[in-house]
């Protein structure tokens, strides 16, 4: 039996050789018969275009053609040959058909147009739409892409734990991760019986191990998942998604905003370089406007602006925001949104926030109002990436502690990290599935993840 082919190197050949014996494994997306013959078209996920398959009636297989409906799965042998129809260069004429696996008429992806809330009851089998095989097929480009770019630097991947017993934003809206039942769980010292020894939570960030591992190795980047049980139904929140989280040791806020900036550049250029078919699709019909839009980020520098100017701005605008703009107030993404789409219309890194609305492990600027964070805006989501340089200086630190109700005993690796050869350092986190909504235009997160979770739906 012959190796087996992908529909997207088949088609992207130039020739075909007469004795060449070709192996096709897929599932039908429709079938249309003739007198002689039936003419299926056959995808693999290996791109978006189907294989047309030309099934002469009478070869061994062939009498299983009417159970080759859309759905079913099927194994073709047989030549390629310059296709005699419009819109393909090639065809297979088959010498054998086998059927796999039929789908009987209950099957859910019909060829009618599906909508999104629909597909995401069927999560187990969206993948195979044309639209979410392109998303995932630009979801794997684009986490390749992203060792890519951090292996050319030489940074060391770095796998932070998924269970831990810090919280690194500090805002209280973590899994517990426990052993313990019933009264066991409300007992006086639960937390000292339960696994681990007290209590843990699924991470909501790797950013504080990753400062380790940077104060030895220098430069490190985490990608893994990350979770917030915070109950947000919006499209721009999941409680379950992936973070990419650089840190560089003698970095300050500067070379922070230098490196967020360059990597959503590059995985922008290679998303346009290495997925130009799937991203036709969603520029035709997501967002109509999403490949100037990526060329535009790609060629313009980003605009940086101070926290305490963009809040000027946003109250000169003599727009009606939904929520209040007043220094002191974290930005929405209403905001953010007018800064890069309608003010500078172009991305915007917005850096200094009031330290009061920010973790404390951000470094205290010599104001000391503010500390040296950054988040990097685009156009269409807002906010893509959060930074900051750390806070490296001892008392500093302890006092940021203090003042956010954080006990020393908890933190004490952390600190000495400032005790034993402190540096400066920074580093930022990039949310993966914003990222694929940049890229992709699709304007929900559920729709970028394989099997969303968020609050009150984990169905898969």
């Amino acid at each position: 039996m012959p190796t087996r082919s992908l529909v997207k190197d088949i088609l992207a050949r130039e020739s075909a050789p007469s004795d060449e014996s070709l192996l096709i494994q897929g599932w039908v997306r429709t079938r249309r018969d003739s007198k002689a013959c039936s003419f299926i078209a056959v995808n693999d996920g290996s791109c978006l275009a189907s294989l047309q398959i030309v099934v002469d009636h009478g070869i061994p297989g062939s009498d299983d053609l009417p159970e080759a409906t859309t759905g079913a799965s099927v194994e073709i042998e047989g030549s390629l040959v310059p296709s005699q129809g419009q819109g393909q260069k090639w065809e297979i004429l088959a010498t054998r058909l086998t059927l796999v696996g039929a789908a009987p008429d209950d099957y859910p992806l019909q060829k009618k147009g599906h909508t999104p809330e629909f597909l995401r009851s069927i999560a187990h089998l969206r993948p195979r739409s044309n639209l979410y095989g392109a998303v995932f097929r630009v979801r794997s480009r684009l986490a390749f892409a992203i060792h890519q770019f951090f292996q050319e630097r030489s940074f060391v991947y770095v796998h932070t734990p998924i269970i831990t017993a810090s919280d690194c934003e500090g805002a209280g809206e973590m899994f517990r991760v426990t052993t313990l039942e019933g009264a066991e769980f409300t007992a006086p010292n639960a937390a000292a019986a339960d696994f681990f020894g007290r209590a843990t939570y699924l991470t909501v960030s790797g950013q504080l191990e990753g400062e380790t591992f940077a104060c030895a190795l220098s430069n490190i980047y985490t990608f893994g998942p990350t979770f917030r049980a915070e109950n947000s139904n919006t499209t721009r929140h999941a409680s379950e998604f992936w973070m990419i989280e650089p840190e560089m040791a003698f970095c300050d806020l500067e070379g922070d905003m230098n490196l967020a900036e360059e990597m959503v550049k590059y995985l922008a250029a290679d998303a346009l370089e290495q997925c130009a078919e799937d991203l036709a699709l969603f520029n035709s019909f997501v967002d109509k406007g999403l490949l100037e839009r990526l060329r535009f980020v790609i060629e313009r520098p980003f605009q940086r602006v101070p926290y305490t100017e963009a809040v000027e701005i946003l109250k000169a605008s003599g727009k009606e925001f939904d929520y209040p703009v007043a220094w002191g107030l974290n930005l929405q993404s209403e905001h953010e949104r007018y800064l890069t789409e309608e003010h500078f219309k172009c991305p915007v890194t917005v850096y200094n926030y009031p330290k009061d609305i920010k973790p404390f492990y951000m470094r205290t600027n010599d104001d000391g109002k503010t500390v040296t964070a950054m988040d990097l805006l685009v156009p269409g989501i807002g906010e893509i990436v959060g930074g900051s340089q750390r806070e490296e200086r001892l008392d500093v630190l302890l006092e940021n502690m203090k003042a956010h109700g954080l006990s020393k005993d908890d933190y004490w690796w952390y600190i000495d990290l400032r005790r034993y050869g402190t540096v400066p350092h920074a580093g930022f986190g990039l949310g993966f599935e914003r990222m694929l909504m940049f890229v992709t235009g699709i304007p929900n997160i559920r729709d970028v993840i394989p099997f969303p979770r968020t609050p009150g739906s984990a169905p898969f």
